[in-house]
């Protein structure tokens, strides 16, 4: 197996933390695809019309978008239910960790984009307000809903993992830990996981 795209991309390393962690590390290729909002990557192209990182290439030669469904056939291929549980209500507890941790990444990543890639003078004003205050209530709600589950390696606690840890990279100056003893406290333990270690994009 194959996953295209560059670890930076918070999408791209939280599958393969995922893979790490169910034990697919070593049978999972990674290969750097670099992708630029305004040209057509082929490789990607040919894989996915959609033309996004990450992209997972089977060894049949298949594409496999996007990120959640990419963590899913990993757990799926390694036999493993911990990342996503069968049981109904923990499983949905999950996803949903797991989707507002990948929108907390989806408002990081375009407020980068917004911050660092447009021209001051063209910055949206309104709109990076909106996004910052998306910013600042996922951090409120991780910080007083889901400590419970964050304790456990599923898909949502590798997806909140990895996109703090680009917000970090990234975007410092939102200083999450701020009001968020517990959350800062449970990422910095989290960190320490071979996973996240072998994956690190610290000094980047």
């Amino acid at each position: 197996m194959k996953i295209y795209g560059d670890l930076i991309s918070p999408f791209v390393r939280m599958t393969i933390v995922a893979a790490h962690e169910v034990g697919l590390g070593e049978r999972v290729q990674h290969i750097v695809e670099p992708v630029k909002p305004t040209e057509v990557n082929a490789k990607l192209a040919s894989l996915s019309p959609i033309g996004k990182i990450p992209v997972l290439e089977t060894d049949h030669g298949h594409g496999i978008y996007d990120s959640r469904v990419i963590i899913e056939y990993l757990a799926h291929s390694a036999g493993n239910t911990n990342l996503i549980p069968h049981e109904p209500a923990k499983r949905f507890r999950v996803l949903t960790l797991q989707a507002l941790s990948q929108g907390l990444a989806d408002s990081a990543v375009a407020y980068r984009y917004e911050t660092a890639a447009r021209p001051k003078g063209l910055q949206w004003e309104d709109w990076m307000a909106r996004t910052e205050t998306r910013l600042h209530a996922s951090f409120d709600e991780l910080e007083a809903n889901w400590m419970d589950l964050l304790q456990d390696v599923n898909a949502g606690s590798i997806a909140a993992a990895v996109t703090l840890a680009y917000i970090d990279f990234r975007l410092p100056d939102l200083h999450w830990r701020n009001g968020h003893p517990k959350l800062g406290h449970w990422h910095e333990h989290f960190s320490g996981r071979d996973s996240m270690k072998k994956t690190s994009i610290a000094g980047r």
